[in-house]
């Protein structure tokens, strides 16, 4: 029978993981899956390339160094816009950055004049820098205040805890934690909040993890790799971004957005996120989502295919950058290319 011991389990981390291990400055920003990014999105010579989630920039500066092309870094990130002032002054009439959040690239863009763009490449989740920042709440590695929010604005994670009531809590870990002891998390959020209000980052992991059942070990090693307190901490972030919804309308604004032959590029590292990026993609390109995972992908019949796929099926990083990026472990990149047929309406969508 396999060992039972309570406490925290090992965890190794990536961008949906809050529990990332500190790495030195030159692995920490590395941009996960970069040489595959760049042979998808291909950029070339007077195009124009959208990085949807500028970040530390590490995508928007190895696209300008691709090529002589123009590129826009978005993100609805202050502090982001705030360091990326220093690359723009290294590419100088070829960097613009705007401040807002990745679906309303349409309306950014047409502000500067854009209304047709060759690339759109999405990093998703929470950026290093974030992760690294105890002020800003996301990750339970360092002590500091409930907040977890991209944009400084609107409710905080503290907001939700100690707010929403328990149904409302266990559907948020659930659905977007996927966390399948979310009753019991919930309980325990709200038992731990009739006592004192809960407001800083370790003193909701420490709850989660007494709530959580004893972690299992097997030959001595823990049988999950994970902080027990990882799912709860990624559905609050999830929650309070609004990201899977952002990623809906974003996904639909590249659309609009892309000429003919432009590419879309994501990356993402969690389920939801691959889930929808995987079906809009099988949708927009002719094909229907599978059943299960033996059925052949069945043609839609319908409107013409809006994308082609650049690979069926996902891209992940190699062993050797999961590695030494552990942030690239959980990576999947999928793309495809944007065809003359025209956008989807909402009904053909539904």
């Amino acid at each position: 029978m396999a060992q039972k011991k309570r406490g925290n389990s090992p965890t190794t981390g990536s961008s949906a993981d809050p529990g990332t291990p500190q790495l030195p400055d030159n692995r920490v920003h590395s941009p996960v899956l970069l040489s595959e990014v760049l042979k998808s999105l291909a950029p070339a010579d007077g195009e124009v390339i959208v990085d949807g989630t500028f970040g530390a920039g590490g995508y928007t500066r190895a696209i300008l160094d691709a090529a002589n092309c123009k590129a826009f870094g978005i993100d609805r990130d202050p502090e982001a816009m705030a360091r990326g002032a220093v690359l723009s002054t290294e590419y100088p009439d070829r960097l613009t950055l705007l401040q807002g959040p990745f679906s309303e690239m349409e309306s950014l863009l047409d502000g500067v004049g854009v209304a047709k763009v060759a690339g759109v490449v999405l990093d998703l989740g929470v950026s290093s820098p974030q992760l690294d920042q105890a002020e800003r709440g996301f990750s339970f590695r360092f002590d500091g205040p409930l907040d977890m929010r991209m944009s400084s604005a609107g409710q905080s994670a503290e907001d939700v805890v100690n707010a929403f009531g328990l149904d409302e809590l266990t559907e948020i870990i659930r659905n977007f934690g996927e966390e399948r002891h979310a009753r019991r998390v919930a309980k325990a959020i709200v038992a731990a909040r009739d006592e004192k209000p809960i407001t800083r980052t370790l003193q909701l992991a420490d709850l989660v993890s007494e709530a959580m059942p004893p972690i299992r070990y097997k030959k001595g090693q823990p049988v999950s790799r994970i902080h027990p307190a990882t799912r709860t901490f990624q559905a609050l972030r999830i929650f309070v971004n609004d990201e899977i919804g952002e990623l809906r309308r974003g996904l639909l604004a590249a659309e609009r957005l892309l000429g003919e032959g432009g590419r879309l590029v994501v990356v993402s590292f969690h389920s939801l996120e691959d889930r929808e990026v995987k079906n809009f993609m099988k949708a927009r390109s002719g094909f229907a989502p599978r059943p299960h995972r033996h059925s052949p992908a069945a043609e839609i019949t319908g409107p013409a295919a809006s994308f082609e796929l650049l690979k069926r099926g996902v891209t992940k990083p190699t062993d050797e950058e999961a590695q030494t990026n552990p942030r690239a472990r959980s990576a999947r990149l999928r793309a495809a290319r944007r065809t003359s047929a025209p956008v989807w309406n909402m009904e053909d969508a539904a």
